[in-house]
């Protein structure tokens, strides 16, 4: 009997996984033990092994697609067994054959390939539409490349419409929150639609070209929903006609499809939501009169109507036009420009939106509160230039930080922890995050058990992702699980700042520049040199004394670094 291969849960705080390698193609045999893919979890990239044995026969998830835990993944059973009511569920199979028409023609799904079937779809009257028209192409939709990605950027297509693609070829480069990345395709055929221009963002599995069989009819899969099912009834060239009607007879809105859903993009959909606009009263400019990003984000309440009867004299008249312009505050924008002198609007880049979304999400949920703290540096200067006399790498200050936070937080559970919600989670392992500038923004990768690590490693590990950073090539697994972030703005010579909670870690330690100071010892001034920490605390989960307790073992640390190194 054919046995449903699900997305595991591979640690504690995963809550899906995106499929870096599939090892098995569908009709392999299948042994228990076997390994069928590789899977990218949020703390490390893991082999699922089989515990089935028979032959491979689904794959319904692509490579490099992301799936929640317990999402369907592959099926496997016995050779030529019919595993399509595991698909559809027990509560679908039986009333199969009582259905209408339509939905009959979806049972014989047999000439549809393994990567046709796509249980992500939005609606399953797009899943429908393929088989009822036997239309031999797929749909590649933006993949979820990292942990916090929504939406992606296309940078550069590297194929046009008409051109011939193999599997591995890259599509396209695709800009994420955290990286420049290639997206490839899996698919081999003709690219037959490419549906979103350089330069436009995409939201996580929208729908950005099909690659299939030349000729095909990939407009029935980029329509779904409501007008697949009606195609068959009604010629194509009476659907059109209707189509166009419609925008005239709602004065510039979108066309509803035939069951009354209006067509538009998800993206299009999640910003009239986010701006409180009624998507059916956008005018749709994509294919069939579907609502797009761009429709949404030139939409005007007031204005949008009387666009069409501008032209004519008798249409501007009216007094009641006046009075709907008087509301909107449109009209008083213009006394922006009023000072004089250029300026420039530059894009958001996905990067920088996370940025913003994630800090705010932080500053304003999390209740900081910050801790400062003096440290004297002269040993930790004096040592470090002992230590670089036999390294293999140079030790930078920041590095001597890192360790010394890292051992104060094994002394410090309490601090090495997350605000969960329903729980504090403590953590028994030290990952710390380090902040890293770069020119569209900033990353934190992670330097693992730091505690445990020397001084030369971890000037060895940050120096190579620090690298990595610059040159956008970090994999979510550098950047992934810290329990405790440092950001280091001393070499811009900022004395103090405090510095915003990167969650889901309980704090994040500011380290300003080492200033030449005077200390009294016996009443006589003598010259020293200091530096500031800050620490930011989220008070949900890190009291005041507990937050001082940590840097009263990291002043120690610091003060007599020789300690670190026994």
């Amino acid at each position: 009997m054919a046995e449903l291969i699900r997305m595991p849960k591979m640690s504690d705080t995963m809550t899906e996984g995106v499929i870096a390698e599939w090892h098995k193609k569908v009709g392999d045999k299948v042994k228990s033990g076997d390994v069928l893919a590789e899977v990218e979890t949020d703390k490390a990239t893991m082999d699922l092994e089989s515990y089935e044995e028979g032959t491979l026969l689904y794959i319904g998830v692509e490579k490099g697609a992301s799936v929640p835990v317990d999402g369907v993944l592959a099926i496997i059973g016995a050779e030529g067994e019919d595993y399509k009511a595991l698909l559809d569920g027990g509560a679908d199979a039986a009333p199969a054959p009582e259905a209408a028409a339509t939905k009959a023609e979806v049972a014989p799904a047999g000439d549809i390939k393994k990567d046709q079937v796509n249980t992500n779809m939005p609606d399953q009257n797009t899943v429908s539409s393929a088989p009822a028209e036997n239309v031999n192409a797929s749909v590649i939709r933006m993949p979820k490349m990292s942990d916090t990605m929504t939406e992606g950027v296309i940078v550069a297509w590297h194929k046009k419409e008409g051109d011939t693609v193999k599997s591995g070829d890259v599509l396209a480069e695709v800009e994420t929150d955290k990286a420049t990345m290639d997206l490839e395709a899996y698919e081999e055929g003709t690219l037959l639609y490419i549906g979103v221009k350089e330069g436009d963002s995409v939201a996580v599995d929208a729908v950005i070209a099909v690659v299939g069989e030349k000729g095909a009819n990939f407009k029935v899969l980029i329509e779904g929903g409501g007008t697949a099912a009606p195609a068959p009834a009604q010629p194509a060239a009476e659907a059109a006609p209707a189509a166009q009607p419609a925008a005239p007879a709602t004065n510039g809105q979108a066309a509803p499809a035939d069951n009354g859903r209006v067509k538009a993009s998800p993206l299009a959909k999640a910003i009239a939501e986010e701006r409180g606009i009624d998507i059916r009263q956008v005018h749709g400019t994509g294919p069939e009169g579907r609502v797009v990003k761009a429709d949404v984000e030139s939409f005007a309440p007031g204005t949008a109507p009387a666009s069409k009867p501008a032209a004519p004299q008798p249409a501007a008249a009216p007094a009641p036009a006046p009075a709907k312009e008087a509301t909107p505050a449109p009209a008083a924008q213009p006394a922006a420009p009023a000072p004089a002198g250029e300026f420039e609007d530059l894009p958001i880049s996905q990067m920088r939106k996370t940025i913003a979304r994630r800090l705010s999400e932080s500053l304003f949920t999390a209740p900081h509160f910050y801790l400062t703290m003096e440290i004297n540096m002269d040993k930790a200067m004096a040592l470090r230039g002992q230590v670089n006399g036999l390294s293999p790498v140079k030790i930078s200050f920041n590095d001597f930080v890192i360790k010394a936070a890292a051992l104060s937080l094994k002394q410090h559970p309490d601090v090495n922890s997350s605000w969960l919600g329903d729980k504090i989670r403590k953590y028994k392992y030290v990952n710390i995050g380090v902040a890293v500038a770069i020119p569209d923004g900033l990353l934190v990768p992670v330097v693992r058990n730091a505690d445990q690590k020397t001084l030369s490693t971890i000037a060895s590990e940050v120096k190579d992702l620090a690298g990595k950073a610059k040159d956008k090539k970090l994999q979510p697994k550098d950047w992934e699980g810290s329990t405790f972030s440092i950001s280091n703005l001393g070499m811009f010579g900022i004395d103090e700042f405090t510095a915003i909670i990167n969650p889901p870690d309980s704090c994040i330690m500011a380290v300003g520049a080492i200033k030449e100071s005077v200390k009294f010892v016996d009443g006589v001034a003598q010259p020293t040199n200091v530096m500031k920490v800050t620490l930011s605390c989220d008070h949900r989960s890190v009291d005041g004394a507990v937050g001082s307790a940590f840097l009263q073992t990291f002043k120690q640390l610091l003060e007599d670094p020789m300690r670190m190194l026994v």
